[in-house]
This record gives structure tokens, C-alpha cells and sequence, in this order.
């Protein structure tokens, strides 16, 4: 009895000090709130002791799963060392070794390509990873007397962050409109969304309509443009948009032709979860500044990295006087002890030949998503990899989608936790994204709870 009424303490006090991110608390207080305790593979446990399968990577961080030996004992043995030192004026050992794995895992990605990432400068999160990119191509061109390039480019339905610089080259509404007085102004392109093609074409006769409308973009405003910033393959929280191949492609050799830096978001798309180390990779670009974190870590400590090529780079280099330096930073950069979580976590990778490893569990995902694209009230589904969205609609043949009060992806991901799995929707959109060691049988689980909980709701 005592352990429960400290259960009912924790649910009391959650409410009453805990406010929840991307969370409407009027609706959170009046729920009861799953309080996670433990975790296992690519499982968590509440306080009352119900095991979930973690659909979602607990937001897209764990890809090797809760409670990874190798990772925990990295962590041990740094912890017995010290547990942060910074980075301003100083170097510490875990961050030295962490930017020599990094630079020599985009090496064997991009190999044979140029130019060449070279440089890796350390942050905390997806957010700050974005604003350093972002501060970094701003300030680039300063340094290499260009004037005039203030501004950024980015697409419509993109997510970068919720900082004010990642915000103001954000181009989902319903997240950033409410700050537009507070953001720097940036140029939108359309988002290669297939599905919903803002200039109303199939793929078959659209003929790169979007690519088409970015080039005209960039041909009356590069000599303002600093950078183009992108989240390569998907468009993750804009709603799983998985671009159609050439785009990137295109997209790169753009910039190219108007000297505009590219910047890529890896946050979410990176190590592996796309199918490749690096979702640059399905089309052998490379960009010149790349921005990684959620999995980086595995889950384990905040990190995020920043990494760009000899030439930003060598724009910041003078004397002292010359007021060169890249003036940025944050109290955490290059933490020994999350460094150390990464160093391990690709050790792992490595090991366990995830990449390889994946391959049959993408080709179930796109089986199972097949049979659910028949479902009536499903519009698109589409994946990059073990990376997939499933788009719920009110009428298949106008895809005319669920009125955003009627919370359909909410109520599908409710029926689904019911059955003892974690998901998290994007509106309409139901969200697939495994931890990548997730074992066959429970991938196969994880997509009849889906499948079910959809047809449930549907039919209400």
C-alpha cells in the first residue's frame, strides 16, 4: 500500500511541478500520466510495473536500446575519471577520440566525395546543433568578405529545433507561427510532400515541380541567401515526408550553381536510421555543414555535433586581433562523459553490424505498411528506411484529412498503449520509429498493435 501511495505522490507532484513539452496540460492534469521507471531493450517500464514497447526510441534517441552494457560501462569508467571539463580553452580526452570516430565514419560515408567534413565543433541538443550551423554559415561569409548574404533559405513542413535561429528556418505552422515576431526573416520553398503536392501534380507528371520553384528562388535571391538548410530524405516532424529520389540530389547541385552553403539536418535522420549511416549517403551528397545528435548518444546524455568541411573552417582562422573566432559556445561542450556514451554507442554500431542487420527489418516494415495502406481511412504511408509515417485521412478518394481537434493519430496512439506499446503521432500522421536492434518478432508486434489500434479508431 505504501508503495502505491508514493506512486500517487509522484502522479500529484508531476502535476502539480512538471510542465510537459509539446503537451497541452489542461488535458495532461485531468489524465492519468504514465510515469516511465525502468527501461530494457526496446522496452519500458511504468511505476505500476506494465512493460511497453518503445515505438518511438523515446522520441528518436535509442537505437541500440534501454540499458546497453557497453554504453553503461562507459559511462562507469569515465564517470571514475571526471565527469565534465570544458572545452573553452582546454581539450579533454573523450571529445578528442569522439571527433576523430565522427570524421572518419563520414569519410567512409562520403568517400570519393568533396569537399571533405573535416571539422567538428560539439553542442548539446538538435536545436543548438542547428543554431551553431546556422551562426557558422552566417558568419562564414563575413569572414570571406561577401557582402549582402544575411538571410537562409528552407523548406515549408520543416522542423529544425525550437530555438529562435532553428524557429525562424522552421516552416510548420502550427508550431512556429505564434513566435513570428520574434524570428529573422528567411525565404520557404515548397517541401517535396508527394502526397499533398502543393502544385496540385502526381509524381508522374510533376516533373520536379518543387526543385523547379527552388532554383527560382535561389536565382533571384542567392546574392542574399547565406545557406540552404534541409532535413535530408525525410521531413521528420513536418509529418514523415519521405522526398523523391533526385531531390537531393538536385537540391545540391543548386547550390552548387549559386554558391549557397548546404546545410544538412541529420538530427533525426542520421545513424542509420534511414537505411544508411547518414541519409546524405542515398544520393552520394555531401554537404558542407552537417548537424547530428538525437542518437548519437544513444539516448544516454545530451550531444549534439556540428561538423563542417577545411574551407568554413579555415574562414575563421586569424590573429587574435584580427576578431576571427567563432563566437559561440555552451558551458557542456564536448562533455567527457556523453562523449564517451557516443564513442560507445559507435562501438556498438560497429560491432553489431546495425546497418547490416536492418535490412531484413525494412523490408518487413514495407510489407506491413502495404497491407495497412488498404485500410479506408489510411491516405499515404511512406518510410525512409525504419523510419515511417502513416497519414490518416477522414476520405480516401479527396484525401480530405481529420479535423485537427479530432485528434485521430492521439486517439490511434491511446488505443495502441493500451496494448502495451509507446507511440507518439504528428497530428493525422501515425509515427514509426523503432529502436533499430528491435528484434523481428516485435517489429511484427509493433505493426499489428498499430494496424489494429488504427482499424479500431477508424471504425468509431
Amino acid at each position: 500500500m505504501g508503495y502505491l501511495n508514493n506512486i500517487k505522490h509522484l502522479e500529484d507532484a508531476d502535476k502539480k511541478y512538471v510542465w510537459h513539452p509539446f503537451t497541452q496540460m489542461k488535458g495532461w492534469i485531468e489524465e492519468k500520466p504514465i510515469i516511465i521507471a525502468e527501461g530494457r531493450d526496446c522496452f519500458v517500464k511504468d511505476a505500476y510495473g506494465k512493460w511497453y514497447l518503445d515505438g518511438v526510441s523515446s522520441i528518436w534517441v535509442s537505437i541500440h536500446g534501454h540499458r546497453k552494457k557497453e554504453i553503461d560501462n562507459a559511462i562507469k569508467e569515465q564517470l571514475d575519471k571526471i565527469a565534465h571539463s570544458t572545452i573553452l580553452g582546454l581539450a579533454n580526452i573523450p571529445s578528442i577520440k569522439l571527433a576523430e570516430r565522427l570524421i572518419n565514419l563520414t569519410d567512409k560515408s562520403f568517400a570519393g566525395l568533396s569537399p571533405k567534413l573535416s571539422k567538428v565543433f560539439y553542442s548539446d541538443n538538435g536545436s543548438t546543433a542547428v543554431e551553431v550551423a546556422l551562426k557558422m554559415a552566417f558568419q562564414y561569409w563575413i569572414r570571406k568578405r561577401v557582402n549582402g548574404k544575411h538571410s537562409f533559405l528552407s523548406l515549408k513542413n520543416a522542423y529544425h529545433g525550437d530555438t529562435i535561429g532553428a524557429v525562424s528556418v522552421g516552416g510548420i505552422d502550427i508550431f512556429h507561427d505564434v513566435f513570428r515576431p520574434l524570428l529573422f526573416k528567411t525565404s520557404k520553398a515548397p517541401s517535396p510532400y508527394c502526397y499533398r503536392c502543393e502544385f496540385g501534380k502526381t509524381p508522374l507528371e510533376c516533373s520536379f515541380a518543387c526543385l523547379k520553384e527552388l532554383k527560382n528562388i535561389l536565382e533571384k535571391h542567392s546574392r542574399k541567401i547565406a545557406a540552404l538548410i534541409i532535413e535530408p530524405v525525410v521531413q521528420a516532424a513536418g509529418g514523415m515526408i519521405v522526398w523523391p529520389e533526385g531531390y537531393l540530389k538536385g537540391v545540391r547541385e543548386l547550390c552548387n550553381k549559386y554558391n549557397v552553403l548546404l546545410i544538412a539536418d541529420e538530427v533525426a535522420t542520421g545513424f542509420g536510421r534511414t537505411g544508411r549511416m547518414f541519409a546524405c549517403e542515398h544520393e552520394n551528397v555531401i554537404p558542407d555543414i552537417m548537424c547530428l545528435s538525437k542518437g548519437i548518444t544513444n539516448g544516454y546524455m545530451p550531444l549534439a555535433a556540428t561538423i563542417t568541411t577545411d574551407e568554413v573552417y579555415n574562414a575563421f582562422l586569424g590573429e587574435f586581433k584580427d576578431l576571427k573566432t567563432f563566437f559561440h559556445g555552451h558551458s557542456y561542450t564536448g562533455n567527457p562523459l556523453a562523449c564517451a556514451a557516443a564513442i560507445a554507442f559507435i562501438d556498438v554500431f560497429e560491432k553489431e553490424e546495425t546497418l547490416k542487420n536492418i535490412q531484413p527489418k525494412i523490408a518487413l516494415l514495407e510489407d506491413r505498411l502495404k497491407e495497412i495502406a488498404d485500410l479506408p481511412n489510411v491516405g499515404d504511408v511512406r518510410n525512409k528506411g525504419l523510419i515511417a509515417g502513416i497519414e490518416l485521412v477522414k476520405n480516401k478518394s479527396t484525401k480530405e484529412p481529420y479535423p485537427w481537434e479530432e485528434k485521430m493519430g492521439w486517439k490511434v496512439a491511446c488505443k495502441a498503449r493500451e496494448e502495451g506499446v509507446l507511440i507518439r503521432p504528428l497530428g493525422n500522421v501515425v509515427v514509426i520509429m523503432p529502436p533499430l536492434s528491435i528484434s523481428i518478432e516485435n517489429l511484427n508486434r509493433l505493426m499489428d498493435v498499430i494496424k489494429e489500434a488504427i482499424i479500431a479508431v477508424t471504425n468509431n
